[in-house]
């Protein structure tokens, strides 16, 4: 067990390495999910560290809950018209997807729609099982879709407009009160394993957010996580993406690695065309419409967002409500479909 995660360990530092020295975006990010990505498809044993990746979330958490501030909560009130796009979009995929995984590539319908749902990756994976669908397949399709999409985000960020991801994503650690951090530390570990205990979808992003948030509106808190911190959790994070192509065969390359690829294309579409009715209609900013609607981890999002100085409640709202209505509707879709063909 050692061995494969010092391995993976490694390939991410490297890829980090790599973008830096060629000046890539996000090397913190998007540097472990390539060299990850290449060394699962080289063959190299690797396996990531759970408890390590999932608590590394409870920063980015931390991070939005941070900016949260009494003229921001006024701001939400005004964004109910883009949160109703969100079922529409979500039904739009569901229509496209489920057709073509089933009758396309010939996956049984349990992997089709769990492969098809945009939802949390665990998530999908747990209720895929329990309906009978291929978790192996599931896995790769639902790495692909984040894979790609979180990979092809911050070039259209850059080349449409001018973004900087050179931005650190926070101050340094010297610059931060000691109990500000201390602080932070305590409501994110408190705010994941209470959210935990309560069994709350996304606990370890979601109650340290809601914690965090609590406290900066209070007053108690006035600055973000430093960049160091958030700097790790993009380092895990993207670790844990590429690790999921650990062990990839030839024939799962050619079908479910490729089958992911072809969907990526429909989902990309499709955000395009809702952010390009919602701007068109005025209803928000297209920065951040994109950054909301696209179907990608909700953490790698986050990252992105913190980065490019994007409005963090319209974005965070938007995809903590597409998980919710994907994870209500994945029992009942489990129940009404557990003996189709």
């Amino acid at each position: 067990m050692i061995i494969p995660r010092l391995t993976t360990f490694i390939v991410a530092a490297i890829g980090v390495a790599v973008f830096m020295v060629l000046n890539l975006p996000l090397p913190w990010l998007l540097g472990p999910i390539g060299a990850c990505l290449a060394a699962a498809l080289a063959g190299l044993p690797m396996k990531g560290i759970g408890p390590v990746n999932e608590g590394m979330r409870t920063i980015l958490g931390v991070a939005v809950g941070a900016t949260f501030t009494p003229a921001l909560l006024v701001s939400m009130m005004g964004m109910w018209p883009t949160l109703l796009a969100i079922p529409v979009m979500i039904l739009a995929i569901g229509a496209v997807g489920v057709p073509y995984f089933h009758r396309l590539w010939g996956y049984d319908f349990p992997t089709s729609y769990y492969s098809t749902m945009p939802g949390g990756l665990q998530d999908m994976l747990v209720f895929g099982e329990e309906a009978g669908g291929n978790v192996r397949a599931l896995s790769l399709i639902h790495a692909t879709r984040v894979l790609v999409i979180v990979s092809a985000l911050p070039f259209i960020l850059s080349y449409i407009w001018d973004a900087d991801l050179s931005n650190p994503p926070g101050e340094p650690a010297s610059s931060l009160p000691p109990h500000e951090m201390l602080l932070m530390v305590a409501s994110g570990l408190i705010g994941w394993l209470g959210a935990k205990r309560l069994g709350m979808f996304g606990a370890s992003i979601l109650g340290p957010l809601i914690l965090t948030a609590a406290l900066s509106l209070l007053g108690f808190l006035h600055h973000r996580p430093p960049a160091e911190a958030i700097w790790t959790a993009q380092f895990f994070i993207g670790m844990t993406v590429g690790v999921k192509y650990a062990g990839i065969t030839l024939p799962e390359i050619r079908r479910d690695m490729m089958a992911g690829l072809g969907f990526c294309g429909i989902l990309i579409v499709l955000t395009l065309v809702f952010v390009e009715a919602l701007t068109l209609l005025n209803l928000s900013p297209p920065m951040e419409t994109l950054l909301a609607f696209a179907p990608g981890g909700q953490a790698e999002l986050t990252v992105l967002a913190l980065i490019v100085g994007a409005d963090m409640a319209f974005v965070v709202a938007h995809h903590v409500l597409r998980i919710f209505i994907v994870i209500l509707g994945a029992p009942l879709f489990a129940r009404l479909y557990k003996n189709k063909p």
